[in-house]
């Protein structure tokens, strides 16, 4: 690492300690030339392979984005959004893979949409799913009152 004072190519790591929950490393260096310290951020990158073949970093504010349009006009608040998109990062991440195709990132976004907001999940599925007839629909909301009904069932709560 390069000195940013100096430019001497040479420095020493004084102190490292995670942050971002564990997403990257904060190093603490000092330079063993001019000895002037400075701070470093290591992070692991996260790219995700569109259907093209091309390869971009992982944003979430290109999933905040997405799921936006799919919840416009619905009471859904902007720290909702990006509490999703940190859970669809984390889901992304705990694939263990530096690249994901970006279908995996849409599957990742689906569930927690699914529990956020089921009008916005239903936008989201048919343009992810590529719905083509009014039958998608009904198959979809059947799913999603068959998951409702099966998570009131008595077996599925406990008693005091």
């Amino acid at each position: 690492m390069r000195c940013p004072f100096c430019r001497h190519p040479d420095s020493r790591v004084v102190d490292s300690r995670e942050v971002e929950e564990g997403q990257a490393i904060r190093r603490r260096r000092s330079c063993s030339d001019c000895g002037r310290r400075f701070t470093t951020v290591e992070e692991s990158v996260l790219a995700v392979v569109k259907r093209s073949g091309v390869t971009e970093p992982f944003s979430r504010d290109k999933v905040v984005r997405g799921v936006r349009r799919a919840c416009q006009g619905r009471p859904v608040d902007e720290d909702a959004l990006q509490q999703l998109a940190h859970r669809v990062e984390e889901v992304i991440r705990a694939t263990g893979s530096a690249e994901v195709p970006s279908h995996e990132v849409g599957l990742a976004i689906l569930s927690p949409l699914r529990s956020l907001d089921e009008v916005a999940y239903l936008r989201f599925a048919s343009v992810y799913r590529s719905f083509s007839s009014a039958e998608d629909f009904e198959k979809e909301i059947a799913d999603l009152r068959t998951a409702a009904s099966d998570s009131r069932s008595p077996e599925n709560t406990t008693a005091n």
